[in-house]
């Protein structure tokens, strides 16, 4: 689980800097025209980062204290980044409104994924 977790720090990280400077500059006239929009995308890419940085928490976790609880954290990190931060992305560039509706269940994925890591945390044994 440690490598699988890595591993998708490692993309959403890559991708969080990539999707901020074409946010920046790639979307400039976009949201120009929208400028309501902007501090949702901004959103979007300040919590996938935030969220791949746990991600390599929860790959450490996996590595020291293996078992279920470092496993949910680990997932509902990642199904929280796809949820939360990919409803924004959605909602900002292409203006798909219904995707406000989806965010919160990324964003209880992504509070889960915290108490599943303090989970893991509180029954492992001390080294």
């Amino acid at each position: 689980m440690a490598r699988k977790f890595m591993l998708a720090a490692a993309i959403f990280g890559a991708l969080g800097v990539a999707l901020g400077a074409f946010g920046a500059h790639g979307l400039r006239a976009h949201f120009d025209v929208n400028p309501d929009l902007e501090p949702t995308f901004e959103t979007a890419v300040l919590y996938q980062l935030v969220h791949a940085a746990a991600l390599l928490g929860a790959a450490w976790a996996a590595a020291h204290y293996p078992g279920r609880w470092t496993r949910f954290a680990g997932w509902l990190f990642v199904l929280g980044i796809f949820l939360f931060s990919g409803a924004l992305y959605v909602l900002s560039i292409g203006g798909v409104r219904f995707m406000g509706a989806v965010a919160p269940f990324g964003g209880a994925a992504l509070i889960g994924g915290w108490l599943c890591l303090g989970i893991a945390a509180w029954q492992a044994k001390e080294e």
